[in-house]
């Protein structure tokens, strides 16, 4: 998972109020229910000696969010009287939570995120293609393509007059739209660096587009017979292949990380280890088990990478005044500020000591 999504987060010096609430509009009192958790909400930031500017920012921009139907969440984060993460969630939050701390609390965020795949879908007929994509991190992007060959589509009847004829002109007709299709398709995928590519639709028409990409996306294609560019035509079939085709590509990646780390030699295991990997920038990829109970801290200072188990650690760094933080916090600035990536994984995926480890990018011998 890239994180670069929260080094400006952590530009903004602390201290930081950071809120996640169930904003669901699905019953009738949803608004005056959503008023309620919001007032519990600001109450347990000003017991925690909130700044007054930051939590009036907060309370505007909550009354200001545009509603979603259905279930959601809202994720807040505010410094210096200015909100700087305004996040929805696609489901609420484990449970409705106010904190203040020197870093803004995203481990919730993060791990609702998940693994973000770049994809791209194809619903191809016979004049022409939609196509819908997603890159990580940004807005989804839409086209409509119609193909350059507007006449013959159909095949004549057998026995009418010149049917070999028109036959064979309607599958180069065929082929010129596919053929246009694949362009658009190619062009849009190198575009949001597509890790999927799912092609639906009409059967002689995707085999067509398929063959007419380059090589590189031809290898990332999943053709399904789910969906149709027709009117009217039930979209779900299609989602659930996509949703599970992302899923796969997600799964190979978390996997091949894990092999990686397996072939380490017991390197960049535990906290301590992994700690001393992050002063280095030595962490290639932090493996981390998500656990919103755990009490596990970090002692921090000013840079990123100054981040220790205990205080004394940073005051050999020079460190004037060290802040104590939660562990997850302190991990996910410091993988932030070092280009490194993150992968969640479950308690019994990986043998981690504390529910931590790394894939480094080097060792040498003094490595942990």
């Amino acid at each position: 998972m890239d994180l670069s999504f929260l080094r400006p987060l952590y530009a903004r010096p602390g201290p930081w109020a950071s809120v996640y609430l169930d904003a669901s509009r699905d019953t009738e009192d949803a608004a005056e229910a959503l008023n309620l958790r919001w007032r519990s909400l600001r109450d347990r930031l000003d017991e925690q000696g909130a700044d007054p500017d930051t939590v009036r920012a907060m309370d505007l921009a909550l009354r200001r969010h545009v509603p979603r139907p259905g279930e959601y969440g809202l994720a807040l984060g505010a410094a210096g009287g200015e909100v700087m993460m305004h996040d929805y969630l696609s489901a609420p939050p484990r449970r409705d939570l106010a904190t203040v701390g020197p870093l803004p609390h995203v481990m919730p965020l993060v791990a609702q995120r998940g693994e973000e795949i770049s994809w791209l879908r194809v619903l191809v007929s016979r004049t022409g293609a939609d196509v819908d994509a997603v890159s990580a991190g940004a807005l989804p992007r839409q086209l409509s393509v119609d193909g350059s060959a507007a006449y013959p589509i159909r095949k004549v009847q057998p026995g009418a007059w010149s049917q070999a004829r028109f036959q064979r002109a309607a599958e180069v007709s065929w082929r010129r739209n596919a053929g246009d299709s694949a362009v658009a398709t190619a062009a849009l995928a190198d575009e949001v660096g597509a890790e999927v590519l799912v092609v639906a639709g009409d059967p002689q028409a995707r085999r067509l587009l398929i063959a007419q990409l380059p090589r590189r996306w031809q290898e990332r294609t999943v053709e399904t017979d789910a969906g149709a560019r027709a009117l009217g035509a039930d979209p779900e079939p299609l989602t659930d292949v996509t949703i599970q085709a992302i899923a796969e590509v997600a799964a190979g990646r978390s996997a091949r990380v894990l092999d990686r780390f397996g072939a380490q030699q017991g390197r960049g295991v535990g906290l301590s280890a992994v700690v001393e990997a992050l002063r280095r920038a030595q962490v290639d990829t932090l493996l981390l088990v998500d656990d919103p109970s755990s009490t596990r801290r970090l002692w921090i200072g000013p840079e990123a990478t100054q981040i220790a188990l205990e205080p004394g650690e940073l005051g050999a760094m020079s460190v004037a005044e060290a802040r104590e933080v939660r562990a997850d916090a302190a991990l996910l600035r410091a993988l932030a500020a070092t280009d490194a990536d993150l992968v969640l994984v479950g308690p019994d995926e990986a043998d981690l000591d504390g529910g931590v480890g790394a894939v480094l990018r080097y060792a040498d011998q003094s490595t942990a």
